[in-house]
């Protein structure tokens, strides 16, 4: 049985990874539904911007 250090530090270590876990999946949903759409819609603007300026 583990002493209470060792507890200590396996529910320290479950908290931190749970933590990482969590701001893995919010840094992935905020690509995906803030900067990725911005991204796309300016690069479509840059490229209608383009094709403007050649016509």
């Amino acid at each position: 049985m583990p002493t209470l250090t060792g507890l200590a530090y396996l529910v320290a270590m479950t908290l931190l990874f749970g933590l990482w876990i969590y701001g893995a999946v919010s840094l992935y949903f905020d690509l995906r539904h803030r900067f990725l759409p911005r991204l796309l819609g300016w690069l479509r603007e840059r490229r209608n911007t383009d094709r403007r300026q050649l016509v």
